[in-house]
């Protein structure tokens, strides 16, 4: 990923904050057949190895657990806050008019080593991690165990479960760094006005673009 120095992020909790507020993740892999990208919401474990390891599951049906042997090179791309940036909001073009469109988002790559898990302990382990993780923001959050339990055993033959061990983690937060003072200030004030979260979300990474992620 092309990462100039002023977009640069390196810090593991920065990092670790994305991943875990932006789960789903784009898992990119060189097969047999050519390159494939699978959509799928993965749990970071900062305490298994040096760099933490991703957890996550596909169905059987899915190829890619057969295709892609122990040990395979994946990259996870997880995309936080983005939003499109206009030069109308730049005090720069009323000055001399010599500015264009841009477009500023925040994004962590992660490559590892990936290994296949089809133990049923790990799965029903990692299922109820998972639900319960996105279930807690509800008053009732639903449990691995409101399923009959014949049920979940048969919906556990159809996954298979995996581990990507990471070897390097690289993130890049685009945010008008490179921008003057008074365009970073029009961007803030432009977002700041409209009246969707995804405006209001890069509004404060704008403004305050060494503090990570809003929320």
């Amino acid at each position: 990923m092309y990462t100039p120095t002023h977009f640069e992020e390196s810090r593991p909790e920065i990092l670790q904050a994305l991943m875990e507020r932006y789960p789903l993740a784009a898992i990119v892999a060189a097969t047999a057949t050519g390159i494939e990208a699978n959509h799928i919401p993965l749990i970071f474990d900062p305490s298994n190895g040096p760099l933490g390891t991703l957890k996550g599951h596909i169905a059987r049906a899915n190829s890619l657990w057969r295709d892609l042997e122990v040990g395979a090179e994946v990259l996870a791309i997880f995309q936080g806050a983005s939003h499109y940036i206009s030069p109308n909001w730049y005090a720069t073009k009323r000055e001399h008019g010599k500015v264009v469109p841009t477009w500023n988002y925040t994004v962590v790559h992660a490559r590892g080593r990936i290994t296949w898990v089809q133990d049923p302990a790990w799965l029903r382990k990692f299922l109820e991690t998972l639900t319960g993780r996105h279930e807690r923001r509800y008053e009732s959050p639903w449990q691995v165990s409101d399923a009959p339990a014949d049920y979940i055993d048969q919906m556990l033959t159809a996954i298979v479960g995996f581990e990507i061990a990471i070897e390097s983690l690289t993130g890049k937060w685009k945010l008008s760094q490179n921008r003057s003072a008074a365009d970073r200030e029009g961007i803030v004030t432009a977002l700041s006005a409209a009246t969707d979260a995804a405006s209001h979300d890069m509004a404060t990474l704008v403004a305050h673009p060494d503090k990570g992620s809003p929320g």
